[in-house]
């Protein structure tokens, strides 16, 4: 499991485009994004960097999750 702490998203859209962003890379990854935390799980075959791009590429930062 890849988790993130993910910056600058604060509605609902937000988080669809995180969401979208990563089943981009691959469209049966499980996503949970918490909106109130910033924190994104992910289960997929993918390297942590990949989502952290992907999450970038959407317009939102993200780090590995301390």
């Amino acid at each position: 499991m890849i988790e993130l702490d993910v910056t600058g998203m604060s509605c609902g859209g937000c988080v669809a485009s995180v969401t979208k962003a990563i089943q981009r890379l691959d469209a049966g990854a499980k996503v949970e994004v918490d909106l109130t935390t910033g924190r994104v799980k992910i289960e997929a075959q993918m390297q942590p960097q990949q989502a952290i791009e992907a999450v970038e590429g959407a317009g939102f930062g993200a780090t590995p999750a301390k």
